[in-house]
């Protein structure tokens, strides 16, 4: 299979400058993909980029991986309605960090460059900026893009000379490493288009050269209609901190089945063949989540690393199979901690249950142990006056917990 008919299939194909698409598979290029530190993390909105970056360099791509220290110090104000605070030069640094380490776990096994952008703007001089590139750059073009319009237009809130100016920056960008490491295409999210064909148009303008754009779909879940990537309580990060391995498991567990077989081509390596396979195992019997349990195993390892899925499937077990604490793996005990009420040890069912918020009261805690309705690692309890030591699991029907810590 071609690059171009690999990345067709999986749904990554979006904006592209080239004549036609099939113009990727005539030779390897060196590419470049950035991501500002605006967060404290990735989410699984920059996981789409990325692993079509994977396939690029599977078909012997050179892959540059910029991480925004310039950028990030203005913020991208496209798709934004109101212009950004300014972070910290310490959050910054901190926002850096977190995203080389991201791109070493995702990237895990790949050749790849790693630069930032602050490296070649922190030494040059506002004037040189404008004769260089603001000479270069059409206001009519900056003032036609439709988010620019919005902003300034009647009822806008207006946009600062500096987020004006971050499209310019980002150009330069792309040909700074045109010129120092010979790339020639950006990969992009779709929001990014803009921003990256200021860059192309930069090249040809001062170098003369020729360079493209490929930019990645936003993921849409087709049933609501919703922007993929975040869940109710918010951002889905890569970070276990932010979002923990369990929480991120699960989110990948509880997509709906249409959405899942959209899902698994873009964010699995997995390939045609084997995605058809589930496909077909999924709709013989979708009571089986054969699809949401496969793509929560592909990415939770892909972004977490084996030891942590297989942990996460220790919890998983332990909740909904009545299994023992002891089976948990290392960082077992933290996901519980972090997903279901804590309580302190020494005391009893009842106690601890009161204390979770579970029941109202005594009385409706007692009434579930003479119901039947309490297991105490694993087992039903059937003493009202039972205690709970550290290191008790409590399960209230199917999906209620209380750990005794």
């Amino acid at each position: 299979m071609t690059l171009s008919e690999e990345l067709a299939w999986r749904g990554f194909i979006n904006q592209y400058t080239f004549s036609d698409i099939t113009d990727i598979d005539t030779e390897s290029r060196t590419f470049y993909w950035g991501v500002d530190p605006s967060g404290p993390s990735m989410t699984i909105g920059h996981l789409a980029p990325a692993m079509m970056i994977r396939h690029l360099m599977n078909h012997g791509y050179k892959a540059i991986l910029l991480v925004g220290g310039a950028t990030g110090m203005i913020g991208d104000p496209d798709g934004k309605k109101q212009e950004r605070d300014l972070l910290t030069l310490e959050q910054i640094e901190k926002n850096k960090a977190a995203i080389v380490e991201q791109y070493t776990r995702v990237f895990a096994g790949k050749d790849f460059e790693v630069v930032d952008n602050y490296d070649w703007f922190k030494d040059m001089g506002y004037l040189q900026f404008l004769r260089e590139v603001g000479k270069k750059t059409s206001m009519t073009q900056l003032l036609d893009r439709e988010f620019i319009k919005n902003r300034i237009g009647e009822g806008g809130d207006g946009i600062s000379y500096a987020e004006f100016s971050y499209n310019l920056i980002q150009g330069y960008d792309f040909l700074h490493l045109y010129r120092e490491k010979g790339a020639t295409l950006q990969v992009a999210g779709a929001d990014q288009w803009g921003n990256s064909v200021t860059g192309v148009q930069l090249i040809k303008r001062i170098e003369g050269g020729e360079a493209h754009v490929l930019t990645t779909p936003l993921i849409i879940n087709k049933a609501t209609g919703v922007k993929f990537g975040k869940s109710e309580g918010g951002a889905v990060w890569l970070d276990p901190t932010l979002t923990t391995p369990y929480r991120f498991y699960q989110f990948w567990l509880n997509v709906d089945d249409e959405f899942a077989k959209d899902l698994l081509p873009i964010y699995t390596l997995l390939d045609k063949e084997t995605v058809t396979e589930l496909i077909a195992e999924h709709d013989a019997a979708p009571y089986k989540r054969v699809l949401q349990r496969r793509l929560a195993d592909e990415v939770t390892r892909l972004v977490h690393g084996e030891e942590r899925l297989q942990s996460v499937l220790s919890t998983m077990k332990v909740l909904f199979e009545d299994g023992s604490l002891d089976e948990l793996l290392e960082g077992g005990l933290e996901d519980l901690a972090a997903e279901i009420p804590v309580v302190d040890g020494n005391t009893t069912i009842v106690e601890a249950l009161v204390a979770a918020g579970i029941v109202k009261g005594t009385g409706e805690a007692r009434r579930l142990i003479l119901g039947g309705g309490v297991k105490s690692n694993g087992q039903k309890v059937t003493d009202e006056a039972a205690t709970a030591p550290s290191r008790t699991l409590i399960k209230v029907g199917k999906n209620k917990f209380v750990l005794v810590n």
